[in-house]
């Protein structure tokens, strides 16, 4: 995807939600030109159907500075939110953000507890619900010869991943799966009607998901099991153990987060070897050997998340750059990734790039806990794709996502030679 620069400096407006409309190329073009001619650049705020518009907000697009907001906590604070642009109270931020919307002492304390179960240990124990996920995933579709990429592969596996960890039950996998297009989806068209009450909506999908987590909670109290929801109950540092609320906060950051990020990471992967068959070609010709590397530069290329907020603490600078006390700064993601001072040819996909610095997981405090989960489930998924369905192919134009803060595929059409689902074990 080379970039368009189709908008001059002053018509590039990151926070009008037209901006988000536009097509890929013109967006890479648009960041593009804020690198090379305004890195820190002032954007103003609308409203949102939420709250009103705020005082604006300044977008930091260069790698350097988006790595020097992230890893200078103190400088730069979360706990006046990081997942949104707009200011809102702190209880509606730790309940849909859990620890992404704290700062210290409260992130430490609540990362400490929940990293208790997210070990090494963990994570090859669930090996092989990650492989048994994709396996079912490509079976459900192995017959068709043809279907929508993103809804029938990219989507349903890792929210069944999550949902499998957690010890929920497959009847509720639809559910969870809907009440987070919902949150992350929120203000396109699809998932929540113009028509709407965005805060009503918001707030109904978030609850709705934290009463299913107080009920598994009360029930792995009683009777525990290995699942992660039973580690996490039982978690306990120096007797300090996570709050029913705490609970209810991660959950809803754990299926959120851990849903949209890897389907769009697996679906922006797919379009990617689909426009570079060389770099396809030597990924299957020595998968294993290739893996670490391509992983990396999947998510670099997707960028998930395209920004996360910082508020100036007090007055700063970065680059030279003045901050006041209680600026909003962006720090986006996806144009760090594109840097040329940090990436070379960073508009080509690269399978085998190295070293690849991306900041596709963040940085700081604030780095991706589930970065091992997110690169385990794409190897994975990858390499059942290339082995049962080795000649899918895109077929069509993807079709966004409209969100500032997802970089997201909503549907996607592939093709495939059609295989039986006993051929295709």
């Amino acid at each position: 995807m080379y970039p368009n620069e189709a908008l001059t400096l002053d018509q590039i407006q990151l926070g009008e939600p037209a901006f988000w409309t536009l097509p890929f190329d013109v967006r890479e073009g648009a960041f593009r030109t804020l690198r090379r001619e305004r890195p820190i650049s002032f954007h103003h705020e609308v409203d949102d159907r939420i709250l009103p518009a705020g005082p604006g907000f300044w977008a930091l697009t260069r790698h350097a500075d988006i790595l020097y907001a992230g890893t200078h906590p103190k400088l730069f604070c979360s706990g006046k939110g990081a997942t949104s642009i707009a200011d809102l109270p702190p209880e509606f931020l730790e309940f849909f953000g859990s620890m992404i919307n704290m700062d210290a002492p409260k992130h430490g304390r609540l990362r400490r507890l929940v990293s208790t179960a997210f070990t090494e240990r963990l994570l090859s124990r669930v090996e092989h619900e990650v492989q048994d996920a994709a396996a079912r995933v490509i079976d459900a579709v192995s017959e068709k010869g043809e279907c929508d990429f993103v809804t029938e592969i990219a989507a349903p596996f890792p929210i069944r991943i999550i949902c499998e960890m957690m010890g929920i039950p497959e009847s509720q996998h639809a559910f969870v799966f809907e009440q987070t297009n919902i949150i992350l989806g929120l203000g396109d068209p699809e998932y929540t009607p113009d028509t709407a009450d965005l805060a009503a909506t918001l707030l109904g999908s978030g609850a709705a998901l934290a009463e299913l987590m107080k009920d598994l909670r009360k029930q792995r109290l009683d009777r525990p099991t290995e699942d992660l929801t039973s580690v996490l109950v039982h978690a306990e540092i120096d007797g300090d153990r996570l709050t029913e609320q705490e609970m209810g906060s991660f959950f809803i950051l754990l299926v959120a987060a851990g849903n949209e990020t890897t389907r769009n990471a697996i679906s922006h992967g797919m379009k990617a070897l689909s426009d570079f068959p060389d770099q396809r070609r030597i990924w299957a010709t020595d998968f294993e050997a290739v893996a670490s590397t391509a992983v990396e530069e999947i998510v670099r290329w997707a960028s998930p998340v395209i920004f996360m907020r910082r508020t100036a603490t007090c007055d700063t600078e970065i680059a030279g750059h003045p901050f006041r006390e209680g600026d909003k700064l962006l720090l986006f993601y996806n144009s760090g990734n594109r840097d040329d001072a940090v990436f070379a040819d960073p508009y080509r996909f690269d399978v085998r790039r190295d070293p690849n610095e991306h900041v596709g997981f963040g940085g700081g405090p604030h780095f991706c806990l589930g970065a091992n989960l997110a690169r385990r489930e794409i190897t994975i998924m990858f390499r059942e794709i290339f082995r049962r369905l080795p000649d899918l192919e895109i077929t069509g134009e993807p079709e966004k996502l409209m969100s500032a803060f997802i970089h997201g595929i909503k549907h996607m059409p592939c093709r495939f030679t059609p295989i039986s689902r006993k051929a295709a074990r």
